[in-house]
């Protein structure tokens, strides 16, 4: 099983702080009115929340829009004289409602954990996660311990009192063979580690072949190549074993006919791949109204036969793109379907959120991918791959068949939570995020025994509630409206559920069943 390990944050002493009048940026966010009513109001208010599709162009000019407000929306929600905030993202809802995403600087500084979304309705009012306000002696900032090689200066606000601190980034190998850049963040007076994560979000799945599947590819002269243009311009390249961090040799063909279903040919891992990501793209532009990973049209890249026999995929922010190895003996490639949907999902979370690969915020990170690599698998609805609730059904990665996670019942896998504790934060993420697939699951599929696609379920709850599901597609609706308008890099999952409920308030109404369920769904994963 691919494990990725995180530091957990610790509590030090600090001499120089920053004080702060006001709660921290991950403080309870605002709900938006609604009103309750018939069936034909509903629908009404589904539409009205859900977010309209902007064009490369109109996200452009909302974002500089957005940034030429900043100040004026700074000072509207009670920042202080020296914050600053830089707008990084726009989602403009059907009903006029815009909601503005936001990094923050102090005094010219990064702020670190100071990430909100500022929610505009149409009639001008503006409510957001309160900031924070920061005050600092000056000597505080002109004396800091040696900073590391290579490290910046910020402001750590993720958690306690906010602290002047240094952010370097290490790189290396992690023992699998993944690549590692794992940022550490130390208080600049006293030299102590405060927090770490790690940047490289990986993945597993494998070689599970599609069928016969249509391709996006771009003929130039007489050669085709694995060049979608009408999703973003999405590429795959092909490493031929490099582990650098270079992008490798763009896949050409003469016929436009491509593999063969066998992982000894080098292309058939390539079609994988680039369907994957054509179908990933796909589903959140029908179903969630989202034009690319990070909503500018854009797309990402993939680049398949990583390394030597390596057994895992993953994400990068720093090049953007989605890498696979080939697995056991170079002869199960890792580009199954619901791995495309779940590497690529983790640039969705990256654009949106940035839900820190740390801890609890770690584990809905990765679960965000299962979440949407499961929906892209059944949204796909390929004959060859049928939906399921299985994480890695293909891999066998244990040699007996089994999957290598359950959303049904996470603990199945052996390793992984069911439920919320006080200490499930201090899981690897791949196992603390079995909390947040246990709710999906719940609140798609509901609680006890049943059967779906051919697969059998038995989801328990905590309290032996029951839970009614809402069906998969408000279910997956309602997590993207938490991700990408209320989650912040610093969520937890006490966090997620107010994330949640504000989103199926938006979307359903605040008094309907969807309301009620998701509350159930949360109480039966033992978050409330």
């Amino acid at each position: 099983m691919i494990r990725h390990i995180s530091s957990s944050p610790t509590s030090r002493s600090r001499t120089r702080v920053l004080r702060t009048a006001a709660v921290v940026a991950s403080a309870a966010m605002v709900v938006l009115a609604v009103q309750s009513g018939s069936a034909n109001a509903a629908a009404e208010r589904e539409a009205g929340a859900t977010a309209l599709t902007l064009s490369t162009t109109a996200r452009a000019q909302a974002i500089s829009a957005a940034q030429t407000e900043a100040a004026g929306t700074a000072r509207a929600i009670g920042l202080s004289d020296q914050e600053r905030l830089v707008a990084r993202d726009v989602i403009k809802d059907a009903d006029g409602t815009v909601h503005t995403r936001y990094e923050r600087t102090y005094a010219g500084l990064p702020v670190l954990g100071g990430d909100l979304v500022v929610h505009q309705k149409k009639d001008g009012s503006r409510k957001a996660t309160k900031g924070t306000e920061a005050r600092i002696a000056p000597s505080a900032a002109r004396s800091p311990k040696a900073a590391p090689a290579g490290s910046r200066q910020v402001v750590w606000a993720a958690s306690g009192t906010p602290v002047f601190a240094y952010e370097a980034v290490v790189t290396g190998t992690q023992p699998d063979g993944t690549p590692s850049e794992r940022h550490v963040i130390t208080d600049a007076a006293t030299g102590a580690e405060i927090y770490s994560y790690e940047a490289i979000d990986t993945g597993t799945g494998t070689s599970e072949y599609s069928g016969p599947v249509t391709l996006g590819t771009t003929l130039s002269g007489s050669t085709y190549s694995l060049a979608d243009a009408g999703r973003g311009g999405h590429k795959t390249y092909d490493l031929n074993g490099a582990t650098s961090t270079a992008t490798g040799t763009l896949f050409t063909d003469a016929d436009d006919k491509w593999g063969d279903g066998s992982p000894t040919n080098r292309q058939t891992a390539a079609v994988d791949a680039h369907y994957g990501a054509a179908v990933t793209w796909d589903f959140y532009r029908a179903e969630l109204g989202r034009n690319g990973i990070a909503g500018d049209g854009k797309a990402a890249y993939s680049r398949v036969h990583y390394g030597n026999a390596y057994v895992n995929a993953f994400w990068s922010d720093s090049c953007f793109c989605m890498t696979y190895g080939d697995g056991a003996n170079n002869l199960k490639p890792l580009t199954s379907l619901d791995v495309a949907g779940h590497e690529m999902s983790h640039g969705l979370t990256a654009a949106t959120a940035k839900l820190n690969y740390s801890r609890e915020s770690g584990g809905l990170n990765e679960a965000t991918s299962d979440i949407f690599g499961t929906s892209v698998e059944f949204f796909a609805n390929n004959s060859s791959d049928i939906g399921d609730y299985l994480i890695g059904e293909k891999i066998d990665i244990r040699g007996n068949g089994t999957p290598l996670r359950y959303m049904d019942k996470p603990s199945k896998d052996g390793a992984s939570a069911d439920y919320w504790s006080k200490t499930v934060g201090r899981l690897d993420v791949h196992n603390s995020s079995g909390v947040a697939n246990h709710f999906f699951y719940l609140l798609s599929e509901g609680s006890g025994a049943k059967t779906i696609n051919g697969v059998s379920y038995s989801s328990p709850t905590y309290d032996g509630s029951t839970v009614t599901g809402i069906g998969r597609t408000k279910a997956y609706k309602i997590w993207y409206k938490a991700l990408s308008t209320y989650m912040t890099s610093t969520t937890d999952y006490a966090g997620a559920r107010t994330a949640t409920l504000q989103a199926t308030a938006d979307l359903y109404g605040s008094t309907g069943t969807e309301y009620q369920q998701v509350a159930a769904a949360w109480k039966g994963v033992n978050v409330n």
